[in-house]
């Protein structure tokens, strides 16, 4: 006869070891329920390393950096484009007066032709000029003493008007194209350290981690960089081309104001 009461205990006391060694199995079984059938490790999710995926996945103070120089970077190509077609359109103008002006035309003729319209340039100083000229005429001045130096502070004057209107705006151009590129790192900066502070959380500092949060922080820099560079190369060569202009009108202002000069000593 079999002991059934003998067989029950020993049951009863295997069910204890039982139970531990299916735990451990499940243990150790879990990190496999990461793998596909050949047994390599299932990847986390793949992270968007698009434009479009780097900045919707970035913090909001990235987020707010990036727009900030998105809006930058308009900004400044609206200001090249405008600064070009005036710096061409005003060497044109200054071209063609000068042609005129040269080729022995009456300077009462040319002064009736420009005196109704807005000019700007040589065409400017020039009618500045012959205002004044013929206000000292036409009112009857008993001297013209004092005409010569009047010409010239208007001329002066009218000079300082359009360099002031060629150099409008080249401000940003500068502003930019020297803060663009801090402001981009403190994005940066700001993203590597939201990363940090993710990997501290999820305690995981695997590559796959890191690398998106990284992608973002370094987008705000090039971004940085792609509204510094062009605002930087076009402030140099616009403030170069206005420093040219200036001597233009300078030049003819001295030339102007010597014919007119002559014309003095000669009614006086």
């Amino acid at each position: 006869m079999i002991d059934v009461t003998s067989r029950t205990g020993t049951v009863s006391r295997l069910t204890p070891a039982i139970a531990t060694a299916v735990g451990l199995l499940l243990v150790a079984t879990l990190p496999a329920l990461a793998q596909d059938p050949i047994g390599n490790a299932v990847p986390p999710p793949a992270a968007d390393f698009s434009f479009l995926g780097l900045f919707l996945q970035a913090h909001i103070v990235v987020k707010l950096v990036m727009i900030g120089l998105i809006v930058s970077s308009i900004w400044v190509w609206a200001i090249i484009i405008n600064k070009w077609m005036l710096f061409s359109r005003n060497k044109r103008e200054m071209d063609r007066f000068e042609q005129v002006f040269w080729s022995g035309q009456s300077l009462e003729d040319l002064y009736r032709t420009l005196a109704g319209r807005s000019n700007h340039g040589m065409a400017a100083i020039f009618v500045a000029a012959m205002r004044e000229w013929k206000r000292t005429y036409e009112g009857g001045a008993r001297s013209l003493a004092g005409l010569n130096q009047r010409l010239d502070k208007v001329m002066n004057v009218t000079i300082a008007r359009e360099v002031e209107r060629l150099e409008n705006s080249l401000l940003v151009l500068a502003t930019v194209g020297s803060a663009g590129p801090f402001v981009g790192l403190f994005g940066t900066v700001w993203g590597i350290m939201t990363s940090f502070q993710s990997i501290a959380a999820s305690k995981n500092t695997s590559l796959a981690v890191v690398a998106p949060g990284i992608a973002e922080a370094l987008f705000a820099t090039a971004m940085g960089l792609i509204a510094a560079i062009p605002a930087t190369i076009f402030y140099n060569k616009f403030i170069s081309q206005v420093g040219r202009q200036a001597q233009r009108l300078e030049g003819f202002a001295d030339e102007f104001s010597a014919i007119l000069s002559r014309q003095i000593d000669e009614r006086g």
